[in-house]
């Protein structure tokens, strides 16, 4: 058994965010294994390794970290019972395993570092929301909600738990960024409902920072907001994102945006697109996070 102490187990390891996270946990000298449900199958990067579930409890004793990136897709397939359940179960019953393994460890992880998402707060006004600001309602807060009280129950163990609730990831490789250029690209973007809906992001790299500092930092405890410091409404974003593709935006009636995302959509419409909030990183911020990517007009000079 590889009880190392510069060991990280990575759940979700194989997504958007997993990849790059593992390669940069590795860069900085960590010996990384990627949680998968088929091992024999995963190509891990060299110096990673991949292994099952069944390795389970051995696999995180003593460990410096669990990071927990696994759950299924929200934006993946239109929001029909059976798979909102399916988005539930994929974060709820994962995380619970993994804390269930970490209680039969004669020496437990240091700490677990879990996914969580900006969705906790639910559709928000214009006013900026912090780490202590209520829950929301509807269905992504509710599954935001007991999946992070999943992950708290580590803390019985002495294990200490970072919760970093992510927003919009933007990136080149994946995620919602290549879904927004397509249409404004081909001269087909538009402002999706009135616009003013909050959209809070954060650039790909500034996430994999912030995951590695909450896995390597005692003073990461409890919840943080995954997002860049400078939150904006969708109008703006998609200003920004015309001007840096140099097209114009079609001045589309905010009612008929919002009528055909429902259709095509529905639900999952409402939450993901036509609502927002204004979220900002405060207690990352309180640590001395540096974000290399703090402005919109910065990243997406960056990704594009």
């Amino acid at each position: 058994m590889d009880t190392s102490p510069n060991r990280i187990v990575v759940a979700g390891g194989t997504g958007l965010v997993g990849r790059k996270l593992v390669r940069a946990l590795l860069d900085h000298g960590f010996r990384v294994q990627v949680l998968t449900r088929n091992p024999q199958t995963l190509h891990a990067p060299a110096g990673a390794s991949a292994c099952g579930w069944a390795e389970l409890p051995g696999l995180l004793e003593g460990v410096s970290a669990v990071i927990n990136l696994a759950g299924e897709g929200i934006a993946e397939g239109r929001w029909t019972s059976s798979r909102k359940a399916a988005i539930r179960r994929s974060r709820l019953e994962t995380t619970a395993r993994l804390v269930s393994a970490m209680q039969a460890c004669a020496k437990p992880p240091a700490a677990l570092v879990n996914a969580s998402a900006i969705g906790y707060y639910g559709p928000r006004d214009a006013a900026p929301v912090e780490e202590g600001a209520a829950p929301g309602s509807g269905f992504l807060a509710e599954v935001c909600q007991a999946w992070e009280q999943e992950a708290m129950k580590a803390t019985a163990l002495g294990v200490r738990v970072a919760l970093i609730r992510i927003g919009v990831v933007l990136a080149r490789e994946g995620g919602a960024l290549p879904k927004m250029v397509r249409p404004v690209r081909w001269f087909q973007g538009c402002q999706l409902g009135t616009g003013k809906q909050g959209l809070s992001w954060i650039h790909l790299d500034d996430l994999v920072a912030m995951l590695l500092e909450a896995a390597r930092h005692p003073a990461w405890e409890g919840p943080f907001n995954g997002t860049a410091p400078q939150p904006l409404d969708n109008q703006i974003f998609m200003r920004l994102l015309a001007r840096r593709l140099h097209r114009p935006l079609l001045p589309v009636p905010g009612f008929l945006t919002a009528f055909a995302a429902k259709l095509l959509l529905g639900e999952m419409a409402e939450a993901l697109l036509l609502q927002g909030a204004f979220v900002r990183p405060a207690r990352a911020q309180a640590l001395g996070f540096q974000f290399r990517f703090p402005t919109a007009e910065t990243a997406l000079r960056d990704l594009i």
